[in-house]
Order: structure tokens, then sequence, then C-alpha cells
């Protein structure tokens, strides 16, 4: 396996979706508690990165794995396993090792940290399993865009702060709604990326059997949903700011949102796969930016 192929194989232009709530969450530590563990806060960032891979190489072995003769066309010309004619036990064993050293990772640090940790973790690996795995996979329900940007929005970012603050006794119930809220912009952008690719794949979900939200709202209501997740994430950064969670000139993210109207409104006019999902992809990488430079900013100037 080439090293390109191997990390179109993990998806490693998604990462951005895992580093930028973990990124978020040392700023919120930093704005808010002065108080950062770069031991244990390394450690899981390995761990998470490692997980990540190992969730979207399972993503890409079990559509391989458990699509039918009726799609063989689909497993030799869309999946990477199929594309590159990969082996299936050479792809198992990558992903599992991967699966286990996060897990090993996690354990320590759960021994290092305390229980609250194991709870979070157990959660993200549930949901990194059954997005894909399982008898029926999340990614082919109405809710895979729910546990998909909650846990990779929301939970990275709350277990980047509990690993800062186990020790203090600051990690409070008030402090899981605070995150909820200063995480929202990341958990909306995640849900819409996922929703524009079930928006693209419609056609294709169905010829395999998965029942997305799109099937349930249809393709223009699930459009306008794509476009509300932006708006409630923007004023989920807007509220956290007026909380006083975040920095006053994170407001300056906002610059983002023109081009962020311009890559939603051309996605209304066209959905497919290989000329516009693209799009989401932009807004993913857009927000990430605008909001990490521009909480920095604030940290720095004060």
């Amino acid at each position: 396996m080439t090293l390109s192929v191997f990390l179109e194989l993990v998806e490693i232009k998604a990462k951005i979706a895992s580093v930028w709530p973990f990124l978020l969450g040392l700023i919120f530590v930093q704005a808010n508690f002065q108080h950062v563990n770069w031991s244990v806060t390394g450690l899981f960032f390995v761990a998470m990165l490692l997980f990540n891979m190992a969730v979207d190489i399972n993503d890409n072995y079990q559509d391989y794995t458990k699509a039918g003769n009726q799609a063989a066309e689909w497993k030799k010309k869309t999946n990477i396993i199929g594309v590159q004619h990969l082996r299936i036990r050479q792809v198992f064993v990558l992903m599992a090792s991967f699966a286990v050293i996060a897990g090993g990772i996690g354990l320590y640090l759960v021994w290092v940290t305390g229980w609250p940790l194991l709870v979070m973790g157990i959660l993200c690996f549930l949901v990194g399993y059954l997005y894909a795995g399982g008898p029926q996979p999340l990614s082919g329900t109405p809710t895979g865009e729910f546990f998909a940007g909650f846990t990779m929005g929301y939970l990275i970012m709350l277990i980047t702060v509990y690993l800062n603050l186990y020790q203090t006794g600051q990690f409070t119930g008030l402090l899981l709604l605070r995150v909820l809220l200063a995480s929202g912009i990341a958990v909306a952008a995640i849900a819409a990326l996922l929703l524009a690719n079930n928006i693209c794949d419609a056609q294709e979900d169905l010829d395999l059997n998965r029942k997305t939200i799109v099937y349930y709202l249809g393709k223009r209501k699930a459009l306008w949903l794509f476009a509300s997740f932006y708006v409630v994430g923007y004023l989920a950064l807007i509220a956290s700011v007026m909380l006083g969670d975040l920095p006053r000139w994170s407001l300056l993210s906002l610059i983002s949102i023109p081009l962020i109207y311009k890559n939603v409104a051309a996605f209304f006019k066209i959905q497919v796969k290989k000329q516009t999902f693209i799009l989401a992809v932009k807004n993913l990488a857009i927000l990430a930016l605008t909001t990490v430079l521009a909480e920095l900013l604030g940290l720095w100037i004060g």
C-alpha cells in the first residue's frame, strides 16, 4: 500500500473535522481557566487521530464488505478498497491496530485522570464503530448527522477540556453546557458536511438500502436543513461570546459569512458529489480557520 493510497483510505483530508474541535477545546481552557496540561493533552491528540483514522478505514471496510452483488460495479469504481485492489485482511489489520493503540492510550489516560474520560471514551468508540458497523449502521439512518456532529464536534472538545481540568475540580455540569455552546459551530459544520454527502448520494444510498434523513425529508427540505446548520452554528458562537466563554475577538470569524453563503447557494443549485460536495468541505475549512484564528487573536490581545 503506497502512502497516497493509505492517506486516501484514512481520508486524511477529513481530519480537520477532529483537529478543529481539539483546538477549540485548548482555546476554551486557556481563555477561561489559563490551565493547559500538555502531557495528557498530547497523548489524547495521538489517540484521537489514530481512532479517527480507524473509524474512516472501518467506514470503507464496512461499505465494501456489506455491499451485495448488485453493487459490484460500485465496489470496483467507487470504494477505495476495490479501486486500489487492496487486500481485505490488510485493511482490517490496519484498522484494528489503530483502534487497539488508541484504546490503549485511552485506558492509560483514564487511569491517570478518572472515570469521566472512560464514559466519554466509550461513547466515542461506540459511535465510531456503529456509524458504519453493526446490523443497522448509523450512517444509513436519519440520525447519522446528529451522532457524528455530536461526537466529533462536541465530545472531542469536551474531552480536551476535561483533560486540562480534571485536577482542578472545575469540571462541572454547567461546564458541559458551556462547552456544548462553544462547540456549536463545529457540531453544526460537521453535521452539514455529512448531510451534504448524503444529499449527493441520495440515489446511491437508496440502491444500497440506506434510508438517511434525505430519504425522509426529500432533497429540497434537506437542503434547507443543510443551510440552517450554519445559521445555528453562528448563533451558538455569538451566544458563547456574549456569555463570556469565548474572547470577544471571536466575532471576527463572522467575516466568513459571505463565503459560507456563496458556497451554500451554489450547493442549492447543483448537488453532484464530484462537483459540489467540495463546497461543504470548503465551508468546514473556512469555519475552522476563521474561528481558530479569531479566538487565538482574542487570547493574544485579551
